[in-house]
């Protein structure tokens, strides 16, 4: 990675690592951001904007610390200069600082690793998964947005993906990308999920699960 990462700040949306993000880039100063990035080592790292970012969107408004860096593995540029991008998570980061010399903006950032997990950790985690896997399956019975539920990904590779393509608030994914490893992620979206089921089922719905 290089000094400054470049930023792509967005109101409802927040990248886990190993998980792959489909973007469309239309504005001016994004579209830069992409071209220099595609020349350089294809990096940028995605953050959620903070509440109130629509006063300063033209600005430096307010973003959380916590983002994801990421790898664009596919780029298009369209006629009129657009990008359709498909962005690959790679690490956690912590903002430390900001270069606002460009149109868009840049940040030195702290790499945060995940945890290593023991053999206890992984059957933790698989026990998790287990769970989730109970209250998630059933819901693509009815229709509803379907996560990539498969046996080929790893515990690890689950726990991210359902943290980023559930239909969660995104400050709940927020909050799920910045606990420190896997295992903390999946026991509370565990968690919340199960809040929701018994959220639901008060209003009269069926919940997540069966």
């Amino acid at each position: 990675m290089s000094e400054w990462l470049p930023l792509f700040p967005l109101p409802a949306t927040v990248l886990f690592p190993n998980v792959f993000l489909p973007l469309h880039v239309f504005e001016p100063r994004y579209r830069d951001m992409m071209a220099d990035a595609l020349a350089g080592d294809r990096m940028i790292g995605v953050v959620l904007l903070r509440d109130g970012w629509q006063r300063d969107y033209e600005g430096r408004p307010s973003v959380y610390a916590v983002g994801c860096s990421g790898v664009i593995t596919h780029a298009e540029q369209l006629p009129d200069g657009r990008y359709n991008l498909v962005l690959r998570g790679l690490d956690r980061f912590r903002i430390r600082s900001e270069d606002h010399r460009r149109r868009y903006r840049r940040a030195a950032v702290e790499t945060l690793g995940e945890p290593g997990l023991t053999a206890m950790g992984r059957e933790d985690l698989h026990r998790l998964r287990t769970r989730l896997d109970a209250l998630v399956v059933p819901n693509r019975d009815r229709g509803a947005g379907e996560p990539p539920m498969t046996a080929a990904l790893s515990d690890d590779d689950l726990v991210n993906a359902l943290a980023q393509y559930l239909d969660l608030d995104a400050i709940e994914k927020q909050a799920l990308l910045e606990l420190d490893g896997v295992v903390q992620r999946a026991a509370a979206l565990v968690e919340l999920l199960e809040m929701k089921v018994m959220m639901s089922r008060a209003a009269g719905g069926p919940g997540l699960a069966h």
